[in-house]
């Protein structure tokens, strides 16, 4: 529930040179939190009953809610700062202040997002990221125990790569992208969501790269460790920019009802890797598993073709003053 919300404050705060940077760390939470989770929980859980291990996650969580009630404010202008210079071309101009935008929140999820057709490519591609994501975390594991007949804790320990090399991923993905934008920084005719997309596209074809050497590779502990890693690293970085990209296809009003869209249709995808993903294994086995991963990278790399030039909403509103 908070993901649309900070994405739209993530869009007000920050231009869009280093949005991507600034967007990997807020998704880095993802990773950080699946590894930190067990600790606090379990220890206090050990040491103070199980009950703790509920207690102790929420009193820290809503702690950290209450400090960014008080302190975090919607954009730079009611902070008292000038509002950000967002797209690109349009450095070193001063900013115009844009009308409130009066439209209610089902007008703005239909004409900003239902009737946009880069809204729904993103949408739709992000369903198969999740797929991906989903059958991978919920699935690797038993794959070591079953196919590879590695005893669970040593299977755990193998696997544990995955929200390490996600983490890395989701940083330097934002981080490329951004380096990408500055560079064509004075090149008008280049689309800044289009480069985002391009870096997605990298990361999809080295997700396919990555899983081909999970499935293939000799049944070593350190071999399958860096090969999960490996899987985590380039999963993470289209999972992560994707959003961005349905973010910046919109105007500011429209943020928030765009994450919410395309996060719902992920979790539809991520759905999938339950029930049809456990069909696909246990009638077609492990081989047609891995397969029909590498499938879903090839469905996200033709989705997201038509938007390699793309340009956001910040670039066109831009030409339009002109």
């Amino acid at each position: 529930m908070g993901a649309p919300a900070c994405a739209r404050i993530l869009t007000s705060w920050f231009p869009t040179k280093e949005r991507g940077t600034w967007w990997g760390f807020w998704t880095a939470s993802n990773n950080i939190g699946g590894f930190a989770a067990p600790l606090v929980a379990g220890g206090a859980a050990n040491a103070m009953g199980w009950r703790w291990g509920m207690y102790a996650p929420g009193i820290i969580a809503a702690a950290i809610a209450v400090l960014l009630l008080v302190t975090i404010k919607d954009d730079p202008e009611t902070a008292g700062y000038e509002a950000i210079d967002t797209a690109p071309k349009s450095e070193g101009k001063p900013s115009v202040p844009k009308a409130k935008d009066e439209r209610g929140v089902f007008k703005i999820l239909y004409e900003e997002c239902l009737k946009s057709p880069y809204v729904w490519l993103f949408a739709v591609s992000y369903f198969w990221v999740y797929v991906i994501r989903q059958s991978v975390t919920s699935w690797s594991l038993l794959y070591l125990i079953r196919e590879k007949a590695v005893p669970a804790a040593e299977a755990a320990v193998r696997v544990s790569g995955l929200e390490l090399g996600g983490l890395l991923g989701s940083l330097s993905a934002g981080a490329l992208s951004d380096a990408l934008i500055r560079k064509h920084a004075n090149d008008n005719s280049v689309g800044t969501v289009g480069l985002r997309v391009k870096v997605v596209v990298g990361f999809t074809l080295a997700l396919c790269a990555a899983l081909f050497g999970f499935w293939k590779c000799p049944n070593i502990g350190w071999v399958q460790w860096l090969s999960i890693a490996s899987v985590g690293a380039a999963l993470y970085g289209p999972q992560m920019i994707i959003g961005l990209c349905g973010a910046e296809v919109v105007s500011k009003s429209g943020v928030s009802s765009a994450q919410g869209f395309l996060g719902w249709v992920s979790y539809l995808g991520a759905a999938c890797a339950g029930v049809p993903i456990s069909w696909v294994v246990q009638t077609h086995g492990w081989d047609m598993y891995f397969l029909t991963l590498l499938g879903s990278c090839a469905v996200v790399v033709t989705l997201l073709a038509p938007t390699l030039n793309l340009k956001s909403r910040e670039q066109v509103d831009s030409a339009k003053e002109k």
